[in-house]
């Protein structure tokens, strides 16, 4: 068992190390698209269509190897599998930034994919040291420490970017680098050795996590509301950059003011209004709650065209970053302590699986309903399919059984004998 002044060190590397992450993907947002370019000799329009398969390279890798990251950390701890990860996260950079052809670009999101990035082992790090009543306030702190890191690199990207398309890279590559070097350190292990499990392959993937993990009652029904939800809210970042411009007029400053007002409102929430909403009404009020404001934001943006009022509401969408952490608790607290690993690596999957039907969803919609030979031009048709999704996942919430209904949250899925 760890003690105060460990936590305390395990959780400021959890917050650091995401945060890193976030700002130094942020960091090459801005300039991937010229290097592309750059390395292809295409035009922008073909280089978007690369950059979004390169995007699904790491979703595929994520949706294949989180199961095995997180079945690793159950067996040998969370330290070396976080280090891991996170040498992984640096070793990416740098191979895109030396990539002397588009190829290495797809090798070095494949690896940041097939490691599991750094949210398996962060949600899960937070599991092992954080109470049933504390855990939705450390997966909230993980999702602002991203939030924080995600507004703060796209701006330091855009100035690297004057001294060169690799530049960025380097950068984020060394970001990842002194972060490792700091959580090597200092990162203490928060597993302990009685809540380890032996390592089981037949897990360690999709779906033998899910056969695993269905055992669990009330884990796999919870998995579901979490992949809808997941779709849904991935409405923003594969269609807003397309969508803000087509139905309001906005140039990239204002699409990129927009996303700085989302990540301030959803940090806020998350820093300090999510954990007083878990203690006094519990996670599933807490993820109704933002379930609900998603429901009616997206609605707005799917009917409304004054362009005003749409960048006003982006900060006020913060409720919006309290479902994901109240899901990923309420599965948690149903989770054995030796599973945690595998929960946030399955959970990866799901996150992954969701970033590839998303795109099929709403991009395909969108462009459907605002090309020349739609009968109808309707730009919101990826905000209204999201809004639905929204509701049934409000509905799949209300229906819930509480946890209190389904028994008690296991400590450990190996047998009583064991030593």
């Amino acid at each position: 068992m760890i003690d105060n002044k460990q936590k305390k060190n395990a959780t400021r590397f959890v917050l650091l190390t995401v945060f890193a992450y976030s700002m130094g993907f942020g960091i090459i947002m801005p300039v991937l698209p010229e290097l592309i370019v750059e390395l292809e000799g295409i035009s922008l329009s073909e280089a978007t269509l690369i950059g979004g398969f390169i995007a699904a390279s790491y979703a595929v890798f994520q949706f294949l190897m989180g199961p095995l990251v997180g079945n690793l950390g159950d067996r040998f701890g969370r330290r070396p599998v976080f280090l891991l990860s996170l040498a992984g996260f640096s070793v990416d950079f740098l191979l895109m930034g030396f990539a002397p052809s588009i190829i290495w670009l797809f090798i070095g999101r494949s690896i940041a994919g097939g490691l599991g990035a750094i949210f398996g082992p962060a949600n899960a790090t937070m599991a092992d040291i954080s109470s049933d009543e504390e855990r939705a306030k450390g997966f909230g702190l993980v999702g602002a420490a991203f939030g924080i890191g995600f507004m703060i690199g796209p701006a330091i990207g855009g100035l690297l970017g004057a001294y060169g398309t690799r530049t960025p890279f380097f950068v984020a590559s060394a970001i990842a680098g002194i972060t490792f070097i700091y959580g090597f350190f200092f990162f203490p292990e928060t597993m302990s050795d009685n809540s380890r499990r032996p390592f089981s392959l037949r897990r360690a993937n999709p779906i033998g996590a899910l056969f695993s993990l269905r055992k669990t009652p009330g884990v796999l029904g919870i998995a579901i509301i979490y992949f809808i939800w997941a779709t849904s809210n991935n409405v923003y970042p594969v269609s807003w950059p397309y969508f803000a411009p087509i139905k309001y007029g906005w140039d990239s400053k204002t699409v990129g003011l927009s996303l700085t007002f989302v990540g301030i409102s959803m940090a806020l929430v998350q820093a300090f209004l999510l954990a007083k909403i878990v203690r006094k009404w519990g996670e599933r009020i807490a993820a109704m709650t933002g379930v609900t404001v998603a429901i009616v934001t997206m609605l707005f943006y799917a009917f409304s065209n004054n362009p005003s009022l749409a960048l006003a509401l982006c900060l006020l969408v913060g409720p919006l970053g309290m479902v994901m952490p109240s899901i990923n608790a309420m599965m948690s607290r149903r989770t054995p302590l030796d599973s945690q690993g595998e929960l946030q690596g399955f959970n990866g999957s799901i996150m992954a699986l969701s970033s590839l039907v998303a795109p099929l969803i709403y991009n395909t919609s969108l462009s459907h309903f605002t090309s020349e030979q739609s009968s109808v031009y309707f730009p919101g048709a990826s905000f209204l399919i999201a809004a639905g999704l929204a509701a049934l996942t409000l509905l799949l919430l209300f229906l819930l059984k509480p946890a209190s209904n389904i028994g008690p949250t296991q400590k450990s899925s190996k047998p009583a004998q064991r030593s």
